[in-house]
This record gives C-alpha cells, sequence and structure tokens, in this order.
C-alpha cells in the first residue's frame, strides 16, 4: 500500500528507464553531485519498447542532426568498455557493423540520390549501387525490378537493445543513481514549474527537473503537468523465419515495399510499418500472424526467391513512441513548463539514439544548453506551430 506521507527528493526525476532514460541517467551520473532518480514501472525491462525492439543503426538519413547522432553512437559503441564498464567488466552488446542496403524502384531514385548527397556531405561512407552491382554482390537477390540501392559501408548494423539498455542502467547505479520500480500516477505544477510526482507505490518524489521519457506512454505523463504531446504508442511485429538455402553477406535490406529483413544468427527477421489507415493507437503485445503470411512474406520471396521456402519460427510485438508530426524526436524542456523535459516520440530510432539524446539532455540539464551537438531542431515548440522537420525515405 502506497505511504502518502513518504516524501523523497532529487536533484532530477527521469519518468521511465528504458534504454532513452537510461541513458540520461548515466550521462547526468557522470558529475556524481546530481541526485539522479530513474522511474520504471516495468523492472523486468522485458516489456518495453527497447527490449522488443529490431536493434538496428543506421547513418543513412536525410536530416543532418539525425546523422550526427548516428555517428556518435557508432563511435560510442564502438568504445563502448570505457563509457560503460563497472568494475573494469567489459561491456559487450554484440554490435555487428551489417550494413544497411536500401532499395529503390524507379519512383524512389531520385529520393536515394538527394538522400546520398546529404549524407555524403556529413561524412557518411554510403555507396549507391545499380541493378547490376546489386546482382553481382547479392546473387541470392532478385533486380529485376530495382532501379538502384543506397549500402552503408560501416558504421551501421544491429545489436543488442536490451544489453545496451542495462549496461547504461548498470553503469547509471554503479555512479549513484537510483532506479525505482513504481509508476507515476500524476504530476503537482506550481506555474511554471512541476514540483513533484505522486508515485503509486512509494509515496510523492519532489525534484528541481522532471524528464518525460515514457516512451509510448509519453502523453499520458505530458497529460499529468497539463501539457498535450501529440506521441502516440504504434504496435510493431518483429517475424523471426528460417531458409534451408544459406543466404551469405546480407545486410539489413529495405525492399521498395518498407518491408525489411536482416539476418538473426542462423535465423532472419522481418517486419514492415502499416500504412497510417491501419495504424490504430495500441500498448497491447497481441500478434497478428496474417500480416507475415499475406504481406510480408510474398515481398520477401520476391526479393529473395530461397524466401519462398522458409519457416515462421517466433513472432512478438513492441510498440513505437509515434510523433504523429513527422516522426521525429521531441526533446528539450517545454515552453511554458520550463524544467519539464521531453525525450520522446523517437518513431522506432530511440535505440540507435540513445546514446547522444542522453549526452543532449544531460548537457541542457547541467548548463541549459546544448554544447557539443546542437539538437534544438527538434524542440516541442514546432508541435505547437505545425513546423514539421521531415525525415525523407525512399519508401
Amino acid at each position: 500500500m502506497m505511504d502518502v506521507g513518504l516524501i523523497m527528493k532529487s536533484d532530477v526525476v527521469i519518468i521511465g528507464g528504458g534504454v532513452v532514460g537510461s541513458a540520461i541517467a548515466y550521462f547526468l551520473s557522470i558529475d556524481k553531485t546530481i541526485n539522479i532518480t530513474v522511474i520504471e514501472k516495468d523492472s523486468s525491462y522485458q516489456f518495453g519498447s527497447t527490449a522488443r525492439s529490431a536493434g538496428g543503426i543506421r547513418q543513412q538519413f536525410s536530416t543532418p542532426e539525425n546523422i550526427r547522432m548516428s555517428q556518435f553512437t557508432i563511435d560510442f559503441l564502438r568504445n563502448i568498455s570505457s563509457h560503460l564498464a563497472v568494475d573494469d567488466d567489459p561491456v559487450d552488446v554484440s554490435f555487428i557493423e551489417g550494413g544497411y542496403l536500401f532499395l529503390a524502384g524507379d519512383a524512389q531514385i531520385p529520393i536515394l540520390y538527394n538522400n546520398n548527397a546529404v549524407q555524403t556531405r556529413e561524412g557518411v561512407p554510403v555507396a549507391l549501387l545499380d541493378p547490376d552491382d546489386l546482382g553481382r554482390s547479392y546473387p541470392w537477390m532478385n533486380v529485376s525490378d530495382l532501379a538502384g540501392g543506397s549500402l552503408g559501408l560501416e558504421g551501421e548494423g544491429w545489436l543488442d537493445a536490451y544489453g545496451l539498455n542495462q549496461a547504461f542502467r548498470k553503469k547509471a547505479i554503479s555512479n549513484g543513481a537510483t532506479f525505482l520500480k513504481d509508476e507515476v500516477i500524476s504530476l503537482e505544477v506550481d506555474g511554471s514549474r512541476v514540483i513533484s510526482a505522486q508515485l503509486k507505490n512509494e509515496g510523492k518524489i519532489t525534484g528541481n527537473t522532471f524528464v518525460n521519457a515514457a516512451g509510448p506512454s509519453a502523453a499520458d505523463i505530458a497529460s499529468m503537468a497539463g501539457i498535450h504531446l501529440a506521441v502516440r504508442p504504434k504496435k510493431r511485429f518483429v517475424y523471426s523465419f528460417s531458409c534451408r538455402t544459406e543466404i551469405t553477406r546480407c545486410p539489413l535490406t529495405i525492399d521498395p515495399s518498407g518491408v525489411y529483413f536482416r539476418p538473426e544468427g542462423h535465423q532472419f527477421i522481418t517486419g514492415c510499418s502499416p500504412a497510417a489507415k491501419n495504424d490504430p493507437d495500441c500498448l497491447d503485445f497481441d500478434v497478428d500472424y496474417s500480416w507475415f503470411e499475406e504481406h510480408i512474406w510474398p515481398i520477401l520471396a520476391n526479393r529473395v526467391p530461397a524466401f519462398e521456402s522458409i519457416k515462421m519460427e517466433n513472432a512478438w510485438a513492441g510498440h513505437y513512441a509515434y510523433t504523429l508530426l513527422d516522426q521525429n524526436a521531441v526533446l528539450g524542456p517545454h515552453p511554458s513548463v520550463t524544467n519539464f523535459i521531453f525525450a520522446n516520440g523517437f518513431s522506432g530510432h530511440g535505440l540507435q539514439q540513445s546514446p547522444a539524446v542522453g549526452r543532449a539532455i544531460a548537457e541542457l540539464i547541467q548548463s541549459d544548453s546544448y554544447q557539443t551537438l546542437d539538437l534544438s531542431c527538434f524542440k516541442f515548440d514546432r508541435l505547437l506551430t505545425g513546423s514539421p522537420i521531415r525525415e525523407i525515405n525512399i519508401v
């Protein structure tokens, strides 16, 4: 039963202990004078967005800030033990630089080339491939209906998402941060500031700064402060399958239809986002197996003839925190409730952006400004003015 009389105090209260919240806690905890409390209702971390993601990281964006966040993450992952080792135990999140391959039909070629120009200016190692290049490099692929592709040459791939979340968490705790298994049920606002959070089990916690890192539940937390946040929970399915034929040198491949696939050990995983009209708000974990049978499998079989004979082995559902305006992150303080900081709405990019976002939000809290990478374009105000940041994909 909740002890309504118990009042805890913290300098920074982070609501949500997924990979983004844990990354923020870690970067703040480098300064051991800051008292940090993370509130996470799922102490197993098995049912949050992080553990159920496909674990991808890429540099092939069209927005420079998104590219730069990925570049920081890649360097961070390559040197992860120097950042997150506890008691000198090495950290392994199984980062595999297997590459991303975006495939394009005739209609997508102009977008692919325009994106390549942005990526090249930002120093992304990327190559444009014509159908002959694709056929030679990937003899298992049907290229007859393709006009080209874009391949990340290094610094793209996939990792153990749950492992990264836990590594951030463990290091933050070793630096003095506190993680509470609990749930925020209300926020108390006084004028332009949030002054406390009421917890379901442990009473009340006061703080100087409150961070909304609640993933798919971000809008609910924002509403407790009287703020409308246009970030909605959207369900996504990941299917695991095996193939009798060996498929070698397979990057994470995105078909022009939007269906992706990549190797996962001796198997593969695949998925595809639905059309907006078939994408309701959802927080359950029910899996739609017909989506694989009727939509994904035919596309897989067309792209890779060997995938005509595959066996689905497993499937699970996870959730995107989806920014309705532009599917980009919402970062930084609210313009009116000034000590309420957003780290929300990553729309599937939270894992790969978590190190850069963790550093950026820590800088905002400590210095009141971004110090190393200016992410002010993602500020909350754009939701009020309806000024989207368009990330242009080729699918």
